[in-house]
């Protein structure tokens, strides 16, 4: 008897996927509910279990193919497992050591059973580690990115502690090296002449190398994304500038209490997430959508915060964020983060969203235009925060100041409206006890 392995309903927008990595081969015994094959999509990653026990006899799509939905990715034949485990003769003496049945289950039954998530494989192979020799900290064991590479680090201590003793002489002090004279010009002829510089410097043509990399099935659906985006919104942004003072102060009093009682730093981002949600309370039409010919005006506010993590962009969706907390806030952003990178973000966590929240200033963007995330109509950008010369009073003074960026769907927004939006959140920002009364 024999199962089918086909690719899983994994979400209503989800329709194809990449075969990303194989973690059996044909031939190996698996047992029921073992990983076997990585599949990655453009939103999420995840590994196939095997339906029964058995014997993987058929590979139907190998790494790198793209499946869809319900496609065929293998075959786990079932009478070959039980075939495998019967003993092929009753031993020929006593003397005999082992059936030779048992030498030939033996390679089958040496697989890499290791739980881990494709970003800790990937990982794994770049910096050479075994797999099977790290201790996961994920759930059930699981091995995660941030165990490999906490593996890694450890590793290469020792062979750096080596190389610095090495190049230190007796005494401790770091020696010299050593340098081989250049050969004399021989009697009667002159010394060679020192070439210029730019020849010195010219990269040899057999080191002019490149590298053709296939995009990921997320990089390539962001790439789509984008400029299907461009294409079809009547994309607009506006700028305001934001004095950061009264968030800073308030934060520096309280950030100490805050990370004790709720185990997280007290961030600007759920500021700015309540005071994006009083700003589309005033101009609802900044969180809605456009279904055909009719504008579909949402009165709640699932807010999606841009991750940014190693295999491209994310867009986690914070649900009913105007009932959360700061500290719930906080905590759902980092676990996000942490989840992005690790590569164990879901489905659900990605899925909807009203309105959408980027802060380029955490990689030191000073100013950018953002590019909606559709079937969104606005999108808020947030920068670096920068102390510039501002005049306040007919004095200037040095104030923590953020540029700020909205960028909105013309179609539906107007511009007083995408201008009054930014100075709402301005006002709620520079006065944050205004956001109590949100």
């Amino acid at each position: 008897m024999s199962s089918n392995i086909v690719v899983p309903e994994v979400g209503e927008s989800i329709v194809d996927a990449r075969v990303a990595k194989w973690l059996k081969k044909e031939g190996d015994v698996v047992a029921a509910g073992d990983p076997l094959v990585e599949l990655e999509t453009d939103k999420i990653d995840l590994e196939v279990a095997a339906p029964q026990a058995g014997v993987l006899s058929r590979i139907s799509h190998q790494d790198g193919a793209d499946v869809k939905v319900g496609e065929v990715l293998g075959v786990i034949d079932e009478s070959a497992a039980a075939a495998a485990s019967k003993p092929s003769a009753p031993p020929a003496s006593p003397q005999t050591a082992a059936p030779a049945s048992a030498s030939a289950a033996a390679p089958a039954l040496a697989v890499d059973r290791t739980r881990a998530t494709p970003t800790a494989r990937k990982a794994a192979q770049q910096n050479e580690v075994n797999l099977s020799q790290v201790r996961g900290s994920g759930d059930a064991g699981r091995v995660m990115r941030r165990d490999v590479e906490s593996i890694s680090a450890a590793a290469k201590q020792p062979a750096e502690a080596t190389a610095q003793t090495a190049t230190r002489g007796g005494d401790g002090r770091p020696s010299a090296p050593a340098l081989a004279p250049e050969p004399a010009a021989p009697a009667g002829q002159k010394a060679k002449p020192t070439p210029p510089v730019s020849e010195i410097l010219r990269r040899p043509e057999s080191e002019r190398t490149e590298e053709r990399v296939r995009m990921s099935k997320r990089r390539a659906t962001i790439a789509r994304r984008l400029v299907e985006a461009q294409s079809t919104a009547a994309m607009l942004t506006t700028f305001n500038e934001v004095d950061m003072s009264a968030v800073m102060a308030l934060r520096e009093r309280h950030k100490q209490t805050f990370k004790d009682r709720y185990g997280v730093g007290l961030g600007v981002s759920s500021f700015f997430v309540k005071a994006a949600i009083g700003a589309l309370r005033a101009f609802p039409r900044i969180n809605a959508e456009i279904q055909g010919d009719e504008m579909v005006l949402k009165h709640y506010y699932d807010i999606g915060i841009a991750v940014g993590a190693s295999e491209g962009l994310v867009v986690p969706v914070l649900r009913d964020a105007d009932r959360m907390t700061f500290a719930g806030i906080e905590q759902k952003i980092r676990a996000f983060a942490k989840a992005a990178e690790d590569g164990t973000l879901s489905l659900a966590d990605l899925k909807g969203g009203t309105f959408t929240i980027t802060n380029g200033g955490v990689f030191g963007s000073l100013l950018s235009t953002p590019i909606i995330n559709p079937p969104q109509v606005g999108i808020l950008g947030l920068h670096a925060i920068k102390d510039r010369a501002v005049a306040i009073g007919g004095q200037v003074t040095v104030r923590p100041m953020m540029y700020v960026a909205l960028t909105y769907d013309h179609r539906i927004v107007d511009g007083s409206e995408a201008v009054r939006f930014l100075v709402r959140v301005k006002e709620l920002i520079e006065d944050p006890g205004a956001l109590l009364l949100e």
